[in-house]
């Protein structure tokens, strides 16, 4: 658009480098780089052929993270995926170990998963007053223990026949299926989540849930719907998880609600609702990720991986608020 002036006025705001270096999606980028240096410095063992070898078992919490990112957008919460993965990994077992064709063993898993997840919104869109932590935890307890109870006294189950997920399992040179399975999911998620009407009704619901009832927005509708699909996304981890394992018991997918969530925060997506951007989310997934694998090599303690792990997403929450207040002193400083 032309001015008086005669010069062009643009609506569309220039990009700065310097801001996009300096946001969180930015800072994400300069800390994979440094952990990927920081685990070949560490471990001789950390090689591109390596980390792929090691990765499957790990990328199943990133399916689980994708939709948990719309969750906590929402300003909601479910730490039942964990528990659904255990359940939907068993139901899949059993279905191959009793000679059913494996499409009808993914199926299977894919449809447990759903079921779990389609619960888990029922409850919470046709009892409203309820939270979504307390509800999630007690179908957390649910799904964890019918899976007990199915696998018995063993409290395991083994694959007969490892045909079918040896299959799922393979790779493309050095590159597991699933990689290519998860960059397509989370193309697909960030794209819905990003440049569609769903997904900016999913942030003006986390926003102002009312607001955005009001606005004609179907906020039931679409909790249910990202419910039903974090149940799916958990049936669909499970299946990879047997693939790795083949087999599972009662521990399987234990903890991956909190890594997924952890993912999520620590990619700035807001636990209190509204903000946050799922590609970030993914950098910081492969970010713990990385970090597991090379601290892994050196054979260090689980429980401290999992305490710096635990740093780094108190940090992740810190950081912003650390960040508003410092300009905000800034501002006063200068008014002043």
């Amino acid at each position: 658009m032309a001015g008086k002036s005669g010069r062009t006025i643009s609506n569309v705001p220039e990009k700065s480098w310097r801001k996009t270096l300096l946001s969180w999606e930015g800072i994400l980028v300069i800390v994979f780089i440094a952990v990927c240096i920081f685990c070949m410095t560490i471990s001789p063992y950390f090689t591109v052929a390596n980390v792929f070898r090691e990765m499957p078992k790990y990328l199943t919490e990133i399916f689980l993270m994708l939709p948990m990112a719309y969750i906590l957008i929402l300003g909601e919460i479910d730490i039942s995926v964990g528990s659904t993965v255990c359940l939907a990994a068993t139901m899949a077992c059993m279905a191959s170990n009793a000679q059913t064709p494996f499409v009808v063993t993914i199926i299977v898993s894919l449809l447990v998963g759903t079921l779990c997840g389609l619960v888990n919104g029922l409850i919470l869109t046709n009892f409203t007053e309820l939270p979504p932590m307390i509800v999630t935890l007690s179908t957390q307890i649910i799904y964890r223990g019918i899976a007990e109870i199915a696998l018995g006294s063993g409290g395991s189950v083994v694959l007969s026949d490892t045909a079918g997920f040896k299959a799922i399992g393979q790779k493309l040179g050095i590159i597991p299926y699933i990689f290519f399975l998860v960059v397509i999911l989370a193309v697909i998620f960030t794209v819905i989540l990003a440049k569609t009407t769903f997904g900016r009704s999913v942030y003006a619901i986390g926003s102002n849930r009312l607001a955005a009832y009001y606005a004609g927005i179907p906020v039931q509708k679409y909790r249910l719907i990202i419910y039903t699909i974090t149940g799916l996304m958990a049936g669909l981890a499970g299946l990879f998880m047997v693939s790795v394992t083949y087999g599972a018991n009662t521990t399987t997918g234990d903890g991956f609600e909190m890594d997924a969530i952890a993912m999520a925060v620590f990619g700035g997506i807001s636990s209190t609702g509204g903000k946050g951007s799922l590609i970030g989310g993914i950098i910081s997934g492969f970010v713990i990720i990385f970090l597991r694998i090379g601290l892994g090599q050196i054979n260090m303690n689980s429980q401290l991986i999992l305490l710096i792990i635990g740093v780094l997403l108190i940090l992740a929450v810190m950081l912003p608020n650390i960040m508003s207040r410092i300009q905000a002193k800034r501002k006063t400083a200068s008014v002043k």
